[in-house]
């Protein structure tokens, strides 16, 4: 592998998300895509052709190529850890889509072999590198709100069986609205607040099967395995708390992340996007107003970038396996007191990312080479 220049980036999984992924990591100076592979070798070098990739196959084809520095694990869920420590052992950093792992088992299998390989594990959403949120934190730092007390997160659908032409696996182990959706929301209020200390939660499933509703598998039925909705009770180590409802079941969409401070609330950007405007309503006003409007520099994929650009520099990355593993250790926390009726105490714990530079250009080439 090259310690210098573009970094190599080898994508594992070509299915629905992989688009916008080699879209972005093949417009970033700092990044090269060098290969792509899939369980369905046809799937990856149809992508590939699209892409102008110019290898493409299997797993292994990614794996074995001596130029892929880190590997996108772009697969379902179940499939996370077991690619994850395919690619560490084959001597890769490792960049997964969300969830880091279904269990705490699994994330801190992949943590280990990291460590022990001296390799590095990331892990999206990395959402909370987009202007809109990184706006939204820093204005709480400068207190614009006062002193952040506690936070409301809302995700409401009907669910991506509506759209979604193979959505099986987002209802079933390592999906629903906790796995999939939640770690946008849990990873920003991290962020806002820091660590998780323990959680309290309740869940309901409204059907045990759905039928795919889009796509040439239109009316297929599949199983729910998953809470399809979840409510929790959030505390955070610095005494703040949080409330969050995430849905699969509601015939009403809505999305909502606010913070209350001591002063004034603050609406922020869908943490599943990468802008969006920030909005305060102040004590005694009668609306809210718009403090900061911003457009995304970029999208998905800026968390691989972030991570290529420290591994050249010798820093530490951003959305990172230690925030991943804490915030899947939260869900775990949750659906085990919606199981059991208790408060569940969060063991592991995390300080918030360094905020990206105010001048941070992803389009910009900082690599030697």
């Amino acid at each position: 592998m090259s310690g210098t220049g573009p970094v190599g980036i080898g994508i594992v999984g070509a299915g629905t998300i992989s688009t916008t992924y080699v879209e972005n990591l093949t417009a970033f100076a700092d990044t090269r895509v060098l290969a792509i592979g899939d369980l369905r070798p046809e799937v990856a070098r149809a992508k590939a052709a699209e892409h102008g990739i110019a290898i493409a196959g299997d797993v292994d084809a990614v794996l074995d190529h001596p130029e892929v520095e880190i590997v996108v694990n772009l697969t379902i869920p179940a499939a996370h850890r077991e690619v994850a420590l395919r690619a560490i052992a084959a001597g890769k950093h490792v960049w997964n889509e969300k969830p880091l792992a279904l269990d705490r088992a699994g994330g801190r299998a992949i943590l280990a072999a990291a460590a022990a390989g001296g390799l590095r594990v990331g892990c999206a959403p990395d959402t909370f590198l987009g202007s809109g949120l990184q706006a939204a934190r820093r204005l709480v730092e400068a207190e614009a709100i006062g002193a952040p007390l506690s936070a409301l997160a809302l995700l409401q659908s009907p669910g991506p069986d509506a759209w979604h032409p193979n959505p099986a696996f987002l209802f079933q182990a390592g999906g629903g609205p906790l796995f999939d959706l939640g770690p946008y929301y849990l990873t920003a209020l991290v962020q806002i607040f820091g660590a998780v200390s323990s959680v309290a939660a309740a869940a309901s499933t409204a059907r045990d099967r759905r039928a795919i509703g889009a796509g040439p598998r239109a009316g297929e039925v599949f199983e729910v395995t998953v809470p399809s909705q979840v409510g929790a009770l959030i505390r955070f180590a610095g005494g703040q708390s949080a409330q969050a409802i995430f849905s699969f079941d509601s015939a009403l969409p809505r999305t909502l992340l606010e913070i209350t401070g001591r002063d004034a609330t603050m609406i922020l950007p869908d943490p599943n996007e990468f802008d969006g405007d920030v909005r305060i309503r102040r004590r005694g006003a009668d609306e809210e107003e718009t403090i900061e409007r911003t457009a995304a520099a970029s999208t998905r994929g800026t968390g691989v970038l972030d991570m290529a650009r420290a591994i050249r520099a010798g820093r530490p990355h951003r959305a990172d396996g230690a925030l991943a593993y804490h915030v899947l250790d939260v869900m775990v926390a949750i659906g085990e007191s919606a199981e059991s009726g208790e408060v569940v105490r969060v063991t592991s714990t995390v300080d918030p990312a360094e905020p990206l530079p105010a001048d941070w250009d992803p389009l910009a080439g900082t690599v030697v080479g």
